[in-house]
């Protein structure tokens, strides 16, 4: 379990907006000393809070259409189904679900006839019942934590003398 407060959120923030902040850069413009900011983004690393992996735009690359690929399983071969999967290089993410379906699968791919063939794939590993695809078609919220950072940080502070606590 980890704790941040408002300046995290804030470092945070402008990590968003620009992940080639410089420390220096966010120190001033959160009005603290450049180790602060030095020390908290270690810290947020450490811990786990933060990480960073680039974003590809898929699309800039010459794979224009992005699906979620729900997958029904023999549960008693999930792990041999999952490293399978990761076999696959279309596949970008396997996500195991409670729910109707038991693994979600975020996959990047050229046509929708590139698509008919991943699929064919998929169903073709031993224990994989069934695979329903759902297209991606636009992104009118994009991937974000900064509204849900503010509300877990609002009573926190500024510093770690109230901080708010993450499970």
């Amino acid at each position: 379990m980890s704790t941040i407060d408002r300046l995290d959120a804030e470092i945070i923030r402008l990590l968003t907006a620009d992940a080639r902040a410089g420390v220096a850069e966010m120190a001033e413009t959160l009005s603290v000393s450049r180790n602060t900011v030095q020390l908290r983004m270690t810290r947020l690393f450490d811990t786990g809070v933060l990480s960073f992996r680039p974003i590809i735009d898929f699309a800039a690359v010459g794979l224009p259409l992005q699906a979620l690929v729900s997958v029904e399983l023999d549960q008693r071969l999930l792990d041999s189904i999952i490293r399978r999967l990761a076999d696959l290089p279309e596949v970008v993410e396997v996500r195991i679900q409670a729910g109707r379906e038991d693994i979600l699968v975020p996959v990047a791919i050229a046509s929708l006839a590139a698509l008919q063939e991943l699929t064919a794939s998929i169903v073709a590993i031993e224990g994989v019942r069934k695979t329903t695809s759902t297209f991606h078609v636009s992104t009118p919220v994009p991937f974000r934590v900064q509204p849900l950072l503010q509300k877990l940080t609002e009573d926190a502070g500024w510093g770690r003398s109230t901080p708010a606590v993450l499970d």
